[in-house]
This record gives structure tokens, C-alpha cells and sequence, in this order.
């Protein structure tokens, strides 16, 4: 998840609790993506959001196709993540291999 602040931010400790409150809906991984999305252009009104998730689902594990390392992956942005630029640059820090922190 990123987004480009104008004006307000948001605690860092705040994005992994807004993610639990709609990951523990039922519901599909379109849906949670873009609800995140929504909640944090709505909160802060930030230039534009991006949020990617990439997921595995125990459906596609225990049952159907039975793929065990299969996952899914979604996204949405919102604002000037619409931009090319801006798109092509949040997606290319996704790609990065984990340095183990900041």
C-alpha cells in the first residue's frame, strides 16, 4: 500500500489495522482491495493511493485445482495512480527484492 500525502498523513501503525478490519470480512480479494483504497483516499484525501495484494487462498489449497503455492493478485489505484509514471514507479518498488528494512 502507498499512497502521496497533501497535507494529512497517517500513522504507519494504523495501515495494518485498516487492513485487518476488511480482511476479516467475507468477502472477495477485489472487493478488500478496493475497499482499502477507498477508506484511505476517504480518511486523508491524499494525492492518490495505490494498494496491491497478493494472496493465497485456502479454496485454491485444500479444494478445486489443489495448487498449493498458487496465489492471486489484485490491485487498485486511486487518484494520480492513475498517472503512468506514478503507476509504473510504485509497481517497480513492489519488484525490489526485501533489503530487511528501510
Amino acid at each position: 500500500m502507498a499512497y502521496i500525502p497533501k497535507g494529512k498523513v497517517i500513522g504507519l501503525s494504523k495501515i495494518p489495522r485498516l487492513i485487518e478490519v476488511f480482511a476479516r470480512r467475507l468477502q472477495v480479494q477485489e472487493r478488500l482491495t478496493r475497499q482499502i483504497a477507498d477508506a484511505i483516499q476517504n480518511a486523508i484525501q491524499p494525492l492518490g493511493v495505490g494498494v496491491v495484494i497478493e494472496a493465497r487462498h485456502l479454496c485454491m489449497m485444500m479444494r478445486g485445482i489443489e495448487k498449493q503455492h498458487s496465489s492471486t493478485v489484485t490491485s487498485a489505484m486511486v487518484g494520480c495512480f492513475h498517472q503512468k509514471e506514478t503507476r509504473l514507479e510504485f509497481l517497480s518498488l513492489l519488484r525490489q527484492p526485501d533489503s530487511g528494512g528501510v
